[in-house]
């Protein structure tokens, strides 16, 4: 990321327009902000999106790790639309937060952003409304389902619960998230390789719409899944809602070492059986590739995997972390120069899909 200080005392300089240039950059600023207590300032933000700038779903963030301190951090050009924010924060304090992301707004990126340094400071309780199952956001089921596991193999006890689920445009979900303080961190993560497929399950919602669009679902993504050779089994659920509907499909599929997670959601005109059929394919990709770690997954590793490499997870000395991606994207290298200007470790990444995560 050029022109960006590196890992120091100071304050962070970080250019919003570099590798992917979405909001990936902004979210993983305020975490490691809070964390290290370190201010930053970003120009450019989200130059390379339409519309570019500051959006009410990244100002949701903003807000929230303000409220994590009391208040007591400070915020400078946080307006829908600015390409430039400064955030200076504050000691963050354990406790319970409700926080309203807005209506397409995403419960899941703004739990990602504030899990980590509410942990740290102690934990509590995080009640998030908005958005749960919206398009370039992982869904709840997601977070749920693979991104928890995940977290606590890291010492990170997250208990996460879906009260409403909420679908663009309306949102009104809700999320409950039951944040622990770190447990005993491990010293090395290695997942080289998934191993065998152990099981794979296929779980069709729907929300506020009939149920036999969630039955279609199911159906195609089990059926997509066995032209490729993969058995699954599937479950059909409604979901509580308030004011939105919608349809998702999500596969988990358990492998020896590792789970992966693909959503696909409904949209109004689109045929159920082609939401089923985009997450059973999604696996199916998957399974072509020789990454231990889904894409998502391979991003999203990264914070918790830089907070052992900087010895910040509990009573533990640094340790490494040490994977395989199915895909190296540029969400995932955007992510990894953020953490080295914010903590003294080191990110190697290999165009093979080989990441390494250690000590600078």
């Amino acid at each position: 990321m050029t022109g960006t200080q590196g890992p120091d005392t100071g304050l962070v300089r970080l250019d919003g327009s570099e590798g992917e240039g979405g909001g990936q950059i902004l979210r993983s600023a305020l975490s490691l902000s809070l964390i290290t207590g370190r201010p930053f300032h970003i120009t450019r933000l989200r130059e390379r999106r339409d519309p570019p700038g500051l959006r009410p779903q990244h100002l949701a963030c903003v807000r929230g790790a303000e409220a994590l301190c009391g208040g007591a951090a400070s915020s400078e050009g946080a307006t829908v639309g600015a390409s430039e924010l400064s955030f200076t924060p504050a000691p963050v304090r354990a406790g319970d937060y409700l926080l309203e992301v807005g209506t397409a707004g995403s419960t899941p990126l703004l739990f990602q952003c504030l899990v980590y340094p509410l942990a740290l400071a102690g934990g509590g309780r995080l009640t998030l409304r908005g958005g749960t199952h919206l398009s370039h956001s992982p869904s709840f089921h997601y977070v749920a389902t693979v991104w928890q596991p995940v977290a606590h193999a890291y010492g990170l006890p997250v208990l996460l619960s879906l009260v409403h689920a909420g679908f663009y445009p309306e949102g009104a979900g809700e999320i409950v998230a039951e944040v622990g303080p770190p447990q005993e961190p491990p010293r090395l993560v290695e997942l080289p390789a998934r191993g065998m497929l152990r099981e794979v399950r296929v779980s069709s919602f729907t929300g506020g719409l009939p149920f036999t669009i969630a039955e279609r679902q199911s159906r195609a993504a089990v059926g997509a899944l066995r032209e490729r050779g993969i058995l699954a089994e599937a479950d059909n659920r409604p979901l509580a809602v308030t004011r939105s509907v919608g349809t998702v499909t999500f596969v988990l599929a358990q492998f020896e070492h590792t789970i992966a997670g693909f959503t696909a959601l409904g949209e109004r005109g689109r045929p159920a059986e082609d939401v089923g059929r985009e997450g059973g394919e999604a696996l199916a990709r998957f399974m072509e590739t020789g990454g231990a770690l889904d894409e998502h997954l391979a991003d999203q590793i990264l914070l918790p995997a830089a907070l052992l490499a900087a010895g910040r997870l509990g009573p533990a000395s640094p340790g490494t972390t040490r994977f395989t991606a199915a895909r190296i994207t540029d969400h995932l290298t955007t992510h990894a120069r953020v953490v080295e200007r914010f903590l003294p470790v080191r990110v190697t990444v290999d165009a093979g899909g080989s990441v390494e995560v250690r000590p600078a």
